[in-house]
This record gives structure tokens, sequence and C-alpha cells, in this order.
């Protein structure tokens, strides 16, 4: 199942993270090809495109359009980004690439920034990977330059590409591409307006493209096997595997890499199944992406084109189970408080909004709110929506209307009965 080996097949071998073992399992052969002069960037691109690989990270935009977007024949210095900084509720797939294979990730920037004609590279990873996934990747790159596959003319080839590891501080709004960028040049970490986008203007104000661990990673493999094989693992427009963090209500959490277009069904079997009750809800992209019922999700494969149809995104690749002794009103609190805590403060809409959100959610769950409530919460989501300069607001704004749109009974019980739901209390008194 675990075809593009880039998590599991290697976490299984001795010191998986390490040159050698990486090198063992064919890694480094595709940016060798390139380094030989077997491939042009044009030839790169058009595999990465054939191969139907989205954005890892949460928009899912076609990787190989996007590398084409970059101004490549334009003279200066142009670079290519990695986000690591996964700040996402309920995602941990990134981290586990970082710790267990970390030279997929320099291999894939590598052959991203010979694409796009970036001759240095960042990954940004967020402060709370600085123990295991900070170091395991910052040794990656030592070995490779050691090994002389990084540096000015790499392997007499004329190719150049350096490559630095850059620790965040931990803030969620990191994760946004242009705060990310102002964190890497060492500012405040707040998001740009937008144009110009980071394609013309990036880190430095120099051209730059920005995409996820995952979907770095899962490039050496698309060039070493070709793009329509990975296109073939999954299915039309949505090539290949996916990574999914499976957490919340289930016996076995974890990490699982699967095609994408398998039933959510198969990946509730992969995770154990439903823990302490029957499934009543899934967020099936991290916090950010509205809920899906029961129903709904029972009958959706785990793709982007699918998801979105449902109602919902495929984002992060955060599965959230829920089962049905949990409270949506509870939850849907939690979310509202991390979004306000974690809202950078320049946008009206979001700074004020996010605020709004929370202390309404708040006021029904505490026994406090009255009908109106409910409409009103509803209203303040809609004009969050779109209005502001990044998606910090529209990710507080969706499992708002998520949450109503599929659970308002609950929301209309907590105003009636000014406690949760039948069959939640108890469940609540524990939590």
């Amino acid at each position: 199942m675990f075809l593009n080996g880039m998590l599991y097949a290697t976490k299984t071998l001795e010191n998986p993270w390490s040159f050698d073992t990486y090198v063992q399992q064919g890694g480094y052969e595709a940016w060798k090809k390139i380094l030989r002069g077997e491939l042009t960037s044009d030839e790169v691109i058009d595999i990465v495109k054939a191969s139907g690989l989205r954005g890892r990270g949460g928009a899912g935009f076609p990787t190989g359009l996007k590398w084409s977007f970059m101004p490549r024949k334009a003279p200066g210095q142009k670079y290519v980004v990695c986000n690591s900084d996964e700040s996402e509720p309920g995602t941990c797939k990134d981290r586990e690439i970082l710790i267990y294979n970390p030279h997929a990730l320099v291999e894939g920037m590598a052959i991203a920034g010979f694409a796009i004609g970036a001759t240095a590279g960042y990954n940004y990873m967020r402060g709370e990977f600085m123990d295991e996934p900070y170091l395991h990747f910052e040794q990656a790159v030592n070995e490779a330059y050691a090994a002389g596959l990084l540096g000015r003319n790499v392997q007499g080839s004329g190719i150049d590409f350096d490559l630095y590891p850059s620790l965040g501080a931990g803030a969620y709004i990191c994760g946004e591409e242009t705060a990310l960028l102002e964190s890497i040049e060492g500012k405040k970490g707040q998001p740009r307006f937008k144009p110009p986008f980071p394609a013309s203007f990036g880190v430095y104000g120099r051209p730059t493209t920005i995409n996820n661990t995952e979907t770095f990673a899962a490039v050496p493999w698309i060039i070493r096997h070709g793009g329509e094989r990975y296109l073939a693992v999954g299915k039309p427009n949505n090539g290949g595997t996916k990574i999914f963090s499976v957490v919340g209500d289930v016996n076995a959490p974890g990490n699982f890499e699967i095609p994408l277009g398998t039933p959510f069904s198969k990946l509730l079997e992969l995770a154990g199944g439903v823990k302490g009750g029957a499934l009543k809800a899934v967020i099936p992209g991290g916090s950010s992406a509205p809920v899906l019922p029961a129903n709904i999700m029972l009958d959706c494969t785990m793709d982007y084109d699918a998801i979105a149809k449902a109602g919902s995104m495929l984002g992060s690749g955060a599965v959230i189970v829920m089962n049905d002794s949990r409270c949506m009103v509870r939850s849907l609190l939690r979310l509202s408080y991390f979004y306000q805590h974690e809202s950078c403060g320049q946008c009206t809409p979001c700074r004020e909004g996010t605020g709004w959100l929370w202390r309404l959610v708040d006021r029904i769950e505490h026994g406090r709110g009255r009908m109106e409530d409910i409409d009103v919460l509803d209203s303040v989501a809609d004009n969050i929506m779109g209005r502001t300069i990044c998606a910090l607001g529209d990710a507080a704004a969706m499992p708002v209307r998520g949450m109503i749109k599929h659970f308002r009974d609950e929301f209309v019980h907590h105003v009636e009965h000014k406690r949760c739901a039948a069959g939640t209390a108890a469940a609540l008194a524990t939590t």
C-alpha cells in the first residue's frame, strides 16, 4: 500500500533517517539523473504535471503547474521554500517525514530548485520541531553536502543548489506562506498583501516557490518512476498516495499512507475503527475544514475532489474522528478559542471576528446562550470569510458554519436546556 515509500517503507529500517539507508533504497537516483544531464528543467516539470501531484499542505494546487509559474528565465536569485510549519491541529505527518525520511525532502527540494531555476532553498520548521525533526533534517543536509550532492557546481554539472534549515517560533500564522517568508527574513510573522505573489516577490523580494514537506518528499519517486505511474496509484486529478493523520476517537491513531481515492471506511479500518461509541462526525482535513456527519463521510473517498463535493476539504490531511459521545458545541468552543488566540491581529474582521465567535460559542456552551446567538454566529462567520489578508479568517469561520449546518439541533438544545444534548453529558463530565 505504501507505494512511494515516503514514510512507512523506510520507517521499518535501521536508522531510516541516515544517508546510507536512503541511498540503499534508491535515494538520490533521481537527482543524479539530473546532474548527469539526462533531464531538462522543462522535462522535470512535465513529469510532475503528468503525475497529478497536488499540494499536500492544504490547498491541493497542482504542483507542476505551480512550478511553471516561476519566471525561470529571468535573471537574478530565485528560491525554493519548504513549509514544514505544520501547525494545523490534528496534523503530524510532516514531522514524521522529517524524522524518518529527511533525505527524501532534501532530494525533492534540490529537484524543485533545478526545475524552477532556484539555486538556494529554505526548509522552515515550526519551533516545536527543534528536537528530532530539526536535528534529523540538519543531519541529512550535512550528509548531502558531504556526499557532494549539494553546493556549488554539484558534481561538475554546472548546477548550484544550497539548502538551509530554518526554525520558527511556534506561531500558527507562520504556516501561511507569506507570513512564513516574513519569518525567514527575521521579521514578525504576519501575512503579506497579495498581489504580488511569492512567484514574483517572495523571500528577500525574489521569485520564490513554496510547497509542503510531503509534496517535496514525493518528487524523487515521481522522477525515478515516471509521472504516469504515480498518477495510476491514485485517481484522475488526484495522483499518488497521501499521508493522513487519523486522530480523535479511534483505537489506533497514527499516520497512514494510502492511495488517493481510497474509501474513508478503509482508512477508518486501518486506524482500528471508532473508539468508545458509534461514528458521529469527521473533520477530514484538519481543524479548519468543515465537519461532515457520519452518513456523508462514510460515502466519501479520500481525495481532493470527493471531499470537496461532500462540502469540506482534504486540507492538511488530518482526519479528526468523533464518536457519538462528543458534544459539537464543546468541540467548536475549543476550535474557536484556538483561532482567536492564533490570529495575528492584522485584519479587523479576523482580529475582532474570531473573538466574537469564541465568546458566542462560550456563551452557548455554558448555558447563557440565546436562540438568536446561533444566527449571529453564522452571520459573523459569513462576514469574516473572504475579507482577510490570509486564510486564517476562513479557517476560523468554516468550522462554525459546518457545525451549525450539520448539528444545529445541538446548539438549539444548549440554548433551550442549558446543557449538552442527551447522551453527551456523562462523557463531558470526564473531559
